[in-house]
């Protein structure tokens, strides 16, 4: 069963299913060495994602996010540090747009002390966040350690602003970034190059973002 009316043949369905088979054909190219074809599906994934938000006329906020995204997939898709420093703006940029969206669409902060639940988990993000700074602080040359403070400090905003609204596929897409992005920092700052982790930890990064960014794109269209 399709998530939109028109059955499969329907543009937005038809657009989704090639964001998803995209995904599965970077994940299968994961493991080769950065070339066109790859670059092209790690970028297209998220990119149609962005186009379907359009097709179903979300947010602008929630289109930016995702294009932003999509542009630093395009970087990260490729090997060296001005490649990684491009993806690393790209997304904190998009992450500034989805706190503005969630703010905007959200109850306010105040609901964090009003729903328990809700407090705990952003307590939770919050240790994550700073267990993480701390660790990579030590082990990232000192050009790379105000980039990567602001970008955490980014992506808990954004998180504890997901927190804020009353979508629960958004709330579980912002864990589910967060997880992707400490994974991601863990095998490119933490572990050795000869690892024998880093192989299932970069399909574990890919997976969590990629679900991450489903979740909240079909928390808004489907709400």
């Amino acid at each position: 069963m399709m998530p939109f009316p028109g059955g499969i043949d329907a543009n937005p369905n038809a657009t989704l299913l090639f964001s998803v088979a995209a995904a599965a054909i970077y994940a299968l190219a994961l493991e080769l060495s950065p070339r066109i074809a790859r670059s092209a599906a790690k970028t297209l994934a998220v990119g149609l994602l962005a186009a379907l938000a359009v097709m179903q006329g979300g947010p602008l906020l929630l289109v930016a996010a995702l294009a932003l995204s999509s542009v630093g997939d395009a970087f990260l898709s490729r090997d060296g540090e001005k490649a990684f420093l491009g993806g690393l703006a790209s997304f904190l940029v998009a992450h500034v747009a989805y706190v503005a969206l969630f703010l905007e669409v959200g109850g306010g902060i105040g609901l964090l002390a009003a729903e328990p639940w809700r407090g705990a988990v952003a307590l939770a993000m919050a240790v994550f966040v700073v267990v993480m700074l701390a660790t990579l602080w030590r082990r990232v040359g000192p050009p790379l350690r105000i980039p990567i403070a602001v970008y955490v400090a980014a992506i808990l905003a954004m998180g504890i602003a997901a927190l804020t609204t009353s979508y629960p596929w958004v709330v579980a897409g912002a864990v589910l970034f967060m997880a992707s992005d400490g994974l991601l920092a863990a095998e490119r700052f933490l572990l050795a190059a000869i690892s024998p982790h880093r192989v299932w930890m970069r399909y574990a990064v890919w997976v969590l973002y990629y679900a991450a960014q489903l979740a909240i794109t079909l928390g808004f269209l489907l709400s």
